[in-house]
């Protein structure tokens, strides 16, 4: 097994940053925002989110692993 890319892990840290190290920027009830709380909405809007971003870094995986197979670009 193949250690996974720099750019995969980014893209894995960005959901994970943004849900568990801003809740100082979101912690707060006012403004609603679509109904909801603020809170409840940035962290619902990140669990639509995440499979965007996984499906980036798997992008990016089956980039490389096709890669590696191919030497020389062929």
């Amino acid at each position: 097994m193949r250690k996974p890319s720099m750019g995969a892990v980014l893209f894995a840290l960005i959901p994970f940053t943004a849900i568990c190290f801003s809740v100082t920027l979101w912690d707060r009830i006012d403004p609603i925002v679509l109904g909801l709380p603020f809170n409840f909405f940035w962290l619902i809007t990140w669990l639509l989110l995440t499979p965007l971003c996984m499906w980036g870094a798997y992008r990016l995986e089956s980039a490389r692993a096709s890669d590696a197979h191919h030497p020389g670009g062929e």
